[in-house]
């Protein structure tokens, strides 16, 4: 009998104020009484309106209905055949625009918690079944994959599946591309990262590091070592700065370093070699989801006071509501309509405040949201010693610039015809940030599926 409860149920959380002085994971996640109940509030609708807005295609009621019946491994079967990453999904995507937001359920109350229940069956599964994997049967044709971030790993995991050998080329000297270097752990525990790439590579899929592809390889030289087709799944890793002055003093860090050094190189740990600055006062600049990864962060590393500072309203921050309301738990400050103008340094070039001007919100523009205006005669100085810039990234130059007939637009992502993501190099996909600029981890997964059919139909149709 389905659960008409109108509210779902609640997830186990770190206290804030403990939390906010570890790197611990937030969520706790669900005992098997709660996944069960909750998925008890599924109506199993037959259109499946949560599904055609999954990026993925997960059949949701379906798994949801397995796990109401207590059959964890069917459910995880399910889920298994339209995600390489379930543990991460359930983390990290943002269920509430997608999934969770075409809910029936959520039409008079709150929607199935369908991301939360994805995460519990792939911490499920990952705890309790042990079987090894066995690769699918070899069809004699090779692929390489430029990156070994979200798209990358879900393309090569579904070719793989396909039976073709593939690679991957990894820049960094670990595999997992933003969902390493870029979330923090106490949002997606680096483990449960490499315990998903460990199953791509049962699959067959091999992963080489260190592999900085437009130096050490070119795509022309990946061709001649016999790969049939290519694809980019390289992020969007150049960060963006404002350009105003004082910028380059110490203490001004880009989001992707900032995080990089904490996540990757772990600097919270007393003996890390890669130590970040001790900051008492921090604003971090930005609304998105990187910059509350980098604010709570900073609280995490110790600061007194840390700062979102956001040019529009709260009611305009583009990071998801759960992340926006555990930083405010966290004691997170929020400075919106604020604009740094410049940034204010001491004689040994360091970082000693922020001059900002206060904001108001005018017409909307071309992205739909108000447009905001300096407001006259509004000046201030933010007292801080670390200012995190948090505004936006875009794709390293290096390969478009080393392989010919690669179009790139303006903003130098690669252009692609479509949602196949076939290049303008024949044989040459792309996908992901690479494409599209900073976007979610599981649209790059959707792009990486996409394109991993389009290959495998590009490679048949030329073996014919």
């Amino acid at each position: 009998m389905p659960n008409m409860t109108l509210t779902k149920c609640p997830m186990p959380v770190q206290e804030p104020f403990v939390r906010n002085k570890n790197f611990d994971e937030v969520a706790l996640g669900y005992t098997y009484e709660m996944a069960v109940e909750e998925a008890k509030r599924c109506l199993g609708c037959p259109k499946k309106p949560c599904q055609s807005s999954c990026p993925v295609a997960i059949d949701i009621p379906s798994f949801i209905g397995r796990i109401a019946e207590g059959d964890m491994d069917g459910a995880y079967e399910i889920l298994s055949q339209s995600t390489a990453l379930p543990a991460v999904c359930g983390r990290v995507c943002p269920q509430e625009t997608q999934c969770e937001g075409k809910c029936v359920r959520g039409i008079k109350g709150e929607p199935v918690a369908i991301g939360r229940l994805e995460r519990f069956v792939a911490d499920w599964h990952r705890e309790h079944n042990k079987d090894s994997v066995t690769p699918p049967k070899a069809n004699g044709h090779k692929v390489a994959v430029i990156g070994a971030g979200p798209t990358g790993l879900t393309a090569a995991g579904d070719l793989a599946k396909m039976g073709y050998k593939v690679t991957v080329y990894e820049a960094l000297h670990v595999a997992g591309g933003v969902l390493m270097y870029g979330i923090p752990e106490f949002r997606l525990p680096k483990n449960i990262v490499q315990t998903e790439i460990e199953g791509l590579k049962a699959l067959g899929v091999d992963i080489e590091t260190n592999m900085v592809i437009g130096q050490v390889l070119t795509i022309d030289e990946l061709f001649e070592m016999g790969n049939e087709a290519i694809y980019i799944g390289s992020g969007a890793g150049l960060p963006r700065f404002m350009n105003i002055p004082g910028e380059s003093l110490k203490g001004v860090y880009s989001a992707n370093e900032y995080l990089t050094r904490i996540n990757l190189m772990k600097a919270y740990l007393p003996d890390s070699k890669t130590p970040i600055r001790k900051s008492k006062n921090v604003a971090v600049v930005g609304g998105g989801n990187v910059a509350m990864d980098a604010a709570r962060s900073a609280k995490r590393m110790g600061a007194e006071n840390v700062y979102i500072v956001y040019r529009r309203g709260m009611e305009e921050l583009p990071a998801r509501k759960e992340e926006i309301e555990h930083a405010e738990e966290e004691g997170i400050i929020f400075k919106t309509l604020t604009n740094p103008v410049e940034v204010l340094g001491n004689d040994n070039g360091e970082v000693i405040g922020m001059k900002c001007v206060e904001m108001t919100l005018g017409e909307p523009d071309e992205s739909g949201r108000r447009r905001p205006i300096v407001k006259p005669d509004s000046e201030f100085v933010l007292d801080v010693d670390t200012m995190i810039m948090s505004i936006g990234t875009s794709p390293n130059p290096l390969i478009r610039s080393t392989t010919p007939g690669l179009d790139t637009n303006k903003h130098g992502c690669i252009i692609t015809n479509g949602d196949d993501g076939l290049t303008t190099r024949e044989g040459v996909y792309a996908g992901g940030d690479a494409v599209t600029g900073a976007a979610t981890v599981i649209l790059a997964m959707g792009a990486g599926k996409h394109a991993a059919k389009a290959i495998d139909e590009y490679i048949k149709s030329k073996s014919k």
